[in-house]
């Protein structure tokens, strides 16, 4: 299942039903014509955003000219991420709306794959020389229990601290911080708060309207931090279970509550807002109204010529640090990589040419341009050992070596509504609704409803 979108349900039904109505009357299904791919995508919510837009019209240029006759089809959709979702898994039931190729979020391929919503890649997989240039943990985050993989991925991503250094100049905070505990990262945002009035002094993403950005950019990067990093604090792999009762958990409430109790955060209106990401990339952080943003690798795709919100002087204006672990244990920080795969549908009219497309994307020098447009992370070890690409944009270096510190989400169907109940125990804090206690006894609940009662207690 999908995660929840926050839209009601009506708002819901009729989002999808209009999604499923636009593509029948777009040309119906992608076997309407062979000789036309269909590809279906995420477009930004932010219309001055075109860096996929632009990446995929260049692909797309290339395809026709190397394939005569052959057409390529754009179906974009234009949701925030919970509907994007919802929108695409209508898509995928019937032939008459299934594209041939469509962007996967990592956290929900496995449901799709176990509602079997998409095909199988293997037989094209083992006939294409250049999957061997993608490294073990990219080519695992497509794969199904099955043990068959189900897309290609095209980059990862991950997370650390992002700061203003005027803000920090002015609070009286060093340019160079490197915080190493939860309580160094408080302090300063609390030293923000004193010293830079008008000034939001941290940003955490949190509850159901921002979906994933709330469990991963926020919450994960918490939890993940609150052990030794030997053991998985959201599933217990040797019991095959996932972890319930847990005081990680409970402490990584409660730095959310004390971001938003002491009103070191946005207006708790703000912070609900879905596309608060968008004010944080667009005008929070370039106008320096924002000291410290806990957010992705991605953010300068939104700063780079052509994107709208050029913002040339953001490597010299923003700081990066890691994401402390909660006491400074080993290994010191934490981070949690996911990304996007391309997947072919099961019900899809033309798998062979959308997999034809899918290696005109993924060649080295057009991986490359993706990596380096969508301030993404390589996946291909050709692109990551070529210092054009480690060369190419401030503070790529930053983020690719923390792929040694990173985790991934536990790649199961039950994710979804799982981190849907972590949104929702992050929202209980955040508004002021409910103690730390009782969310993470809610989200308990949750827990044994989401997993079959596949729970151990900790």
């Amino acid at each position: 299942m999908p995660v929840r979108p926050t839209a009601s349900l009506p708002t819901l039904l009729a989002l999808t039903l209009a999604a499923a109505g636009t593509l029948t009357a777009c040309g119906g299904g992608s076997g309407s014509d062979p000789d036309t791919v269909k590809v279906s995508y995420k477009q930004s919510m932010d219309n001055s955003i075109k860096v996929m837009d632009t990446y995929l019209a260049d692909i797309k240029k290339q395809f026709e000219k190397a394939n005569p006759g052959k057409k390529v089809e754009f179906v974009p959709i234009k949701a925030p991420d919970s509907e994007y979702y919802t929108k695409l898994q209508q898509m995928l039931r019937s032939p008459k709306t299934a594209p041939d190729l469509v962007y996967e979020d990592t956290f929900l391929i496995n449901s799709d794959i176990t509602s079997g919503y998409l095909k199988p890649l293997d037989p094209y997989l083992a006939k294409w020389q250049d999957w061997n240039q993608f490294i073990d943990t990219a080519q695992a985050a497509a794969e199904g229990e099955d043990g068959r993989t189900y897309g290609v991925p095209d980059g990862t991503d991950t997370r650390g601290l992002w700061f203003s250094k005027d803000v920090f100049k002015k609070a009286g905070l060093p340019a160079d911080w490197q915080p190493k505990t939860w309580n160094d990262v408080l302090d300063a945002a609390r030293t923000v708060k004193e010293k830079v009035p008008g000034v939001i002094p941290l940003n955490v993403y949190t509850g159901k309207p921002v979906g994933e950005a709330a469990t991963m950019q926020t919450f994960e990067m918490l939890l993940y931090g609150t052990n030794d990093g030997t053991a998985d604090p959201l599933y217990d792999k040797s019991a095959k279970k996932w972890v319930a009762g847990s005081k990680g958990f409970k402490d990584s409430l409660s730095f959310v509550e004390t971001v938003y109790k002491e009103k070191l955060g946005p207006e708790v209106s703000d912070a609900l807002d879905p596309n608060v990401g968008t004010r944080i990339r667009g005008e929070w952080l370039p106008k320096g109204k924002l000291g410290i943003a806990l957010d992705g690798s991605w953010l300068p795709q939104d700063w780079l010529p052509g994107s709208g919100h050029e913002w040339p002087e953001w490597s010299e204006e923003l700081g990066l640090a890691a994401m402390p672990t909660q006491n400074g244990q080993a290994p010191g920080k934490v981070s949690m990589s996911g990304g996007w795969t391309w997947s072919i549908p099961a019900k899809a009219g033309n798998p062979d040419l959308a997999f034809e497309f899918i290696k005109t994307m993924q060649t080295k020098a057009n991986a490359q341009k993706w990596y380096i447009a969508n301030s993404g992370i390589a996946v291909r070890k050709d692109v990551a050992d070529d210092p054009s690409y480690t060369n190419a944009q401030p503070g790529i270096k930053f983020f690719t070596d923390l792929v040694a510190s990173t985790h991934y989400r536990p790649a199961f169907p039950a994710y979804p509504k799982v981190s849907t109940a972590v949104q929702e125990a992050m929202e209980g804090v955040t508004t002021g609704d409910m103690s730390v206690e009782d969310a993470a006894k809610g989200y308990d609940e949750e827990l044994k409803s989401a997993t079959d009662d596949q729970v151990i207690q900790k």
